[in-house]
This record gives structure tokens, sequence and C-alpha cells, in this order.
């Protein structure tokens, strides 16, 4: 065995994008609410008519837009528009940190349910689609333009809709803090359903209300058992569907909450967290003001995830959509455009999603965050199932709790002063580079952990390491922020079914536990030399932590929410510590991050301390290193060993100390 490498038959796939230059828009306060959305929510015949009319024109393209994929095979875009596309991908691929990679397509079974990682056949297809989509827009612009309009148009009248109402549309559970939708509801109030459908849907109302709860000892998964495909578009293989909706507040004005979503790369950077990759494909509409968004209508593509490479990325186009509501109320919408531009293999589609957001007092702002999407669900990993299903890895908390922790981050780095552990300040200068050089290491762990198509996922060729997954990656000098030349990441998820995340997390992130899990630090101290606290909790924190009696030191940030923990590390040199404390920049440090994704095993639907806390955890191991004797394509056995049990030792030493007897 000379060594291990990625295939050298993949498929190459075109990159659209169209730059948008405009990154850092100054923040505008707004005006106080004048008047209530009740008057916009309220039930209007000729709204539902419109939205069933629009329905019925899109069924009618579909005809005349299947045509679109034979050109597919005909290459549309011509020599001169792929150079400029392919050269703006690869600067994008560039700010975000990782070179450009070509992902692999290996053939797979529907019959399983484990992921090799990002590599699933339907996944890379968006790249063409988004191709294709570009060039529909641009060929048929003023026929193509005008469905899209509409089609994001009624997406805003329903979001505003689903944001607002209460039951029966959103059904509370019993822990009296989360909701589900009620699909048939759902679909009386958005769809067009003639009169023998609606007795259908009676009847089901009728025999639903007459259901005992299942005695099954899985039954605390059935909560989401109303999520079932709509009736009118039940096909061979339908789609899963997921609804969720959650209520936030974050101390910053609506406008600037808006600005962050309407510009896809500050909403990639604040999502990477769930968004693995963006690509912006066109501008269709604009108010023509600089930072004034009312009226913009995007078109683009992207990836959502969790973190893990054993759940395959949900991939999509669709159309974002702003919308001033009313004074002091904005909307931002997003919904699929496979209705206008049809795919014979659909696995992922957005229904109407997005989020209200509200101007409140003293200069805060709240958000209301809809999620409702279908999906093919059948290649997520056994131990994902439950929370994937349920639709909790994707919910609407998730997004909101990513914006709140993003505005505290914010706060952070605009505070005037924040103590030590030895009590010393770190300057104002240092501060703001110690955060922004942690949010670089957080973002490109994120993206990296993911099974995005840029991630070229191999599973080991060792028996028994059926879950663990490496890669090999390549930076070049022109980046700085990385090592140059080759790296290998490898990473597995394991259940650990009697830890709850919680323990986990606290076992993790404390200095004190370091030398059990860690190699490096093996029979050391460990001591934390400084940090800097995000938030009111102090387990949300970067710090600065050492080796004692070792020239080992490592940046390391540490956060929890009710949906995920992260404690993400990079090892750095003594002088680097100092050049980042002393306020220089933190572009100019090469770091590669590792770390730990943790997860509830079941959906924990509650909110803060008040809700319920999983018994299990599904903990994600990843680690980033420099391997001399591996190059961009191969890794000799040897390697593969060595990280092999890497992985073994670090996930049965956090096993054995985290659960009981």
């Amino acid at each position: 065995m000379d060594g291990f490498g990625p295939s050298d038959d993949d498929d190459d796939h075109t990159q659209t994008m169209e730059d948008n230059d405009d990154d850092d828009e100054s923040m505008s306060e707004t005006e106080s609410m004048t008047s209530s959305l009740d008057e916009m929510t309220s039930s209007d015949s000729d709204s539902d008519d419109s939205i069933a009319g629009i329905d019925r024109e899109l069924y009618a393209m579909n005809v005349a837009s299947e045509r679109m994929q034979v050109g597919r095979q005909l290459g549309f875009v011509p020599p001169d528009v792929n150079s400029k596309i392919n050269s703006s991908a690869s600067q994008s691929n560039r700010d975000a940190g990782s070179p450009p990679v070509t992902p692999r397509s290996p053939p797979h079974s529907p019959g399983t349910n484990h992921s090799d990682c990002g590599s699933n056949s339907y996944v890379g297809s968006n790249i063409r689609r988004a191709s294709d989509l570009f060039m529909a827009v641009s060929v048929s612009a003023e026929v193509n333009k005008m469905k899209i309009t509409e089609l994001a148009v009624a997406a805003m009248e329903e979001l505003t809709k689903m944001a607002l109402k209460g039951e029966p549309l959103w059904r509370l559970q019993e822990d009296g803090k989360s909701e589900i939708l009620n699909d048939v509801e759902y679909i009386r109030e958005f769809r067009h359903v003639d009169s023998t459908l609606m007795e259908i849907m009676k009847m089901v109302e009728v025999r639903h209300s007459q259901c005992l709860p299942s005695l099954d000892s899985n039954s605390e998964f059935e909560l989401e058992s109303e999520y079932k495909p709509l009736p009118h578009e039940i096909g061979p293989e339908p789609l899963h569907t997921e609804a969720s909706r959650e209520t936030g507040y974050v101390r910053i004005n609506p406008v600037s909450i808006v600005e962050l979503l309407m510009d896809f790369k500050h909403w990639s950077s604040l999502f990477s967290n769930i968004v693995s990759k963006a690509v912006m494909l066109g501008v269709l509409s604009s108010s023509e003001v600089e930072g004034n968004f009312d009226g913009t209508l995007q078109v683009m593509t992207a990836e959502f995830h969790v973190p893990s490479p054993l759940v395959p990325v949900r991939e999509s186009y669709f159309a974002r959509y702003c919308k001033q509501l009313c004074p002091g109320t904005w909307g931002v919408v997003d919904v699929s455009l496979e209705n206008l531009f049809p795919y014979p293999s659909i696995k992922f589609r957005r229904r109407p999603s997005g989020c209200l957001i509200q101007t409140m007092p003293n200069g805060w702002s709240k958000v209301i965050w809809v999620e409702h999407v279908e999906v093919d669900n059948r290649w997520v990993h056994n131990i994902f199932q439950p929370i994937v299903i349920s639709g909790f890895a994707y919910s609407a908390k998730r997004w909101i709790n990513t914006i709140v922790r993003q505005c505290v981050r914010y706060a952070t780095l605009m505070a005037r002063s924040t103590s030590t552990y030895a009590g010393v300040l770190i300057s104002q200068d240092g501060r703001t580079s110690l955060l922004k050089l942690s949010e670089r290491m957080v973002r490109t762990f994120c993206v990296e952990i993911s099974a995005s198509t840029e991630n070229k996922w191999m599973k080991f060729p060792i028996r028994g390491a059926d879950d663990m997954r490496i890669m090999t990656k390549y930076s070049t000098t022109d980046y700085i922020g990385k090592p140059p030349g080759p790296s290998v990441a490898f990473a597995t998820t394991v259940w650990l079914p009697a830890a709850s995340p919680k323990h986990v997390f606290n076992f993790l992130r404390h200095e004190n536990f370091r030398n059990k899990w860690d190699i490096l630090s093996y029979g050391h101290a460990i001591r934390e030399n400084a940090y800097v606290v995000n938030g009111e909790d102090p387990r949300n924190r970067i710090s600065i932590m050492e080796v004692v009696a070792s020239p080992v030191m490592y940046l390391q940030e540490s956060y929890t929410d009710s949906t995920g923990s992260y404690v993400i590390y990079a090892p750095m040199d003594s002088y680097a510590i100092s050049l980042v404390l002393n306020g220089g920049n933190p572009d100019n440090i090469a770091i590669l991050p590792s770390g730990f994704a943790i997860l509830p095993d079941r959906p924990t639907w509650g909110s803060g301390s008040s809700g319920e806390e999983s018994s299990g955890s599904l903990v994600t191991v990843a680690f980033h290193i420099v391997d001399g004797a591996s190059s961009e394509d191969s890794i000799p056995p040897e390697s593969l060993d060595t990280m092999h049990h890497i992985l073994m030792e670090t996930a049965i030493s956090i096993r054995t100390a985290v659960t009981p007897n």
C-alpha cells in the first residue's frame, strides 16, 4: 500500500458568482413603529387567490422550464462569462480561508443511512443548477424576472402570516414553549384546495383528534409526527417537511440586521455554524440607494450544515427578498426556485423562510424567525436521525441563537475593558485582535467540519473505522492565514448516551481537565493566562492557555446555547500570542483549528436553563494538523495509523471521563 488519496476522476463544476463590493455598510437608526402589523396579517381572500394563481402559473411554466435542462449539456455560459465567474469564485474561496476543491461524487445506495461525508451525488449538482439559473435569468430576463418577483412577493406575504399568526396555524407543545405547524391548517391557509380535498382534510382532522398517544419507548420523537409531505405534492419520493418558529431579542437596530442578511458575505460569515458556502448569482432589483435594501431581490445558492461530516449538507438555490413592511418593521424572506426551474432529483427545498424584524425601545430589536423546508433525510446517519428528522437540527431556534450570540460578541468587542484571570487588563487593540483571530478560528472550524462540497472527505481505509473521515487540504503561500503546504483534517462523531451535553461541554472546555484528553498535554498542568468573556455566561469565553513546562500554547473559544456547544482551539507559539495581545494584525497569524461540536442526541425544544436537558450527547471530534509525510494527493499508511490512533484515543478518553460507571 503506497498511500491513500482522493480519486482523480472528480467531476468539474462551474461556480457562478456576482461579487458584492458593498461589504461594510454604515448603520442607521430607524423610526419607532407607528402602525400595527395586525392589519397586514388579516385574512384577505384576494391575497390568497393571488398566491394560488401564482402556483398555477408556476406549474404551467414547468413544461417550458424542463427544456432548459437539455441546455445544461450544451454549455450555455460563454467562455468570457465562465472566466469571470471562475475568477470571482476563486477569490471567494481565498476570502473564506480554504483553497478551491472539486467535490467527489461516488455512487450511493438509497438503502443505507450512512453518508459519505459530503460526497453524495446530489449535493454537487447544484453548482450546475446554479449556472442554469444564471443563464435562465439572463437569456429570458424579463419573463423569468417577473415570475421570480411574483414568487418573492407571495413568499413575503406567507412569511408575514406564518410569523404573526398563532393557533390553529401553530400548535403549542406540551412544554408550553415550542410550537409545531398544523399542516392541515397550512394547506387551507396558503394552498389552493378543491372541495374534495377539503373534505378529506376534515376527515384527517377528526381522525387525529381521536388518536391516542403512542406508548412506544421512542414516543418522545413522535412530537414532530405532523411533519408529513403535503398532499398535493406526494410523489414517488415525497420530501419530509420541517417547520419551526422562534422569537429572540437583540440589542441592535433592525436596519443593521437587514444589512447583515442582505450582504451574502456577511450573512455566510455571521451564520458560519449553519452556512458552509454561499454564492451570489445576481441582484434582480434594488432600491439603487446605498444602504437601503427595501425592495431588493437577490438570487443565490447556499449550503446548510450540521457540525459533522456524517450529515449531508442541504443545498438549494433561492430568491431572497427584503421589504420594509411598515415604519420600523422589515421582512427578509427566502424561497426556493425549483418550481420555476425544476430539476429531476430535488433533495431540499426552502418554502418561504426568514424573519420579521421589529424596532423595540432602547435600541433593541425583536426578531421572529420561521424555518419551513422540505427535505430528503434518507442520507442522514443513524445517530443523527432523531435531531434531524424532528426538525431540531435545522430549527429556527438555531438561527435565533446565532444572531443573539453574534450581537453579544459585538458588544464585547466594543467594551472598554475586560478582566483576565490575574486581574490584568487587555488593551482595546489587544482585545480587538484577539476577538478577530478567534472569530476566524471558529468560522474556519465550522466550515471545515461540515460535509460541504468544498470538503473532499473520505472514509478511513481501516477496518472498524466506518464513521471516521479524513481529507487533505493545501494552502499556498498567497494565503497567510494557514501554514503553507499540505495539511490533513480528520474527524468522527461519537454517541455518548449517558453523558449530557452540559457535562461534556464543561469537561472539554476547562483547563483543569485538558490533560485527560489532549495527547500533547498528558502529564502536564494547564494554566489559563488570559480570557475574554462573551456575554453573561462565564463559560462563553476566549482563552489563552499554556501547557506548563512545555512550549505549547493554545487559543481557545468555548460557547454554548440551547441548540449546541463548541470548544474550538488552535496551537500557537508565544511570539504569535504576544503579537495578538499587543494589537498586532491577526490576519498574519497562521492557525489550523481543531476542536469539538457537542449536540444533544434528541430534540430539546425548551429555551435556556428552563429547557429540558438531553441525557445523551453527539460529540464530533475534529483535528487539523500539518503532516510533512503527506501530500495534497496522498497520505502514507503510517500517517493514517497515527491519525486513527489519535481519534480513537481521544474518543475513548472523553467517554471514560464523562460516562458514569
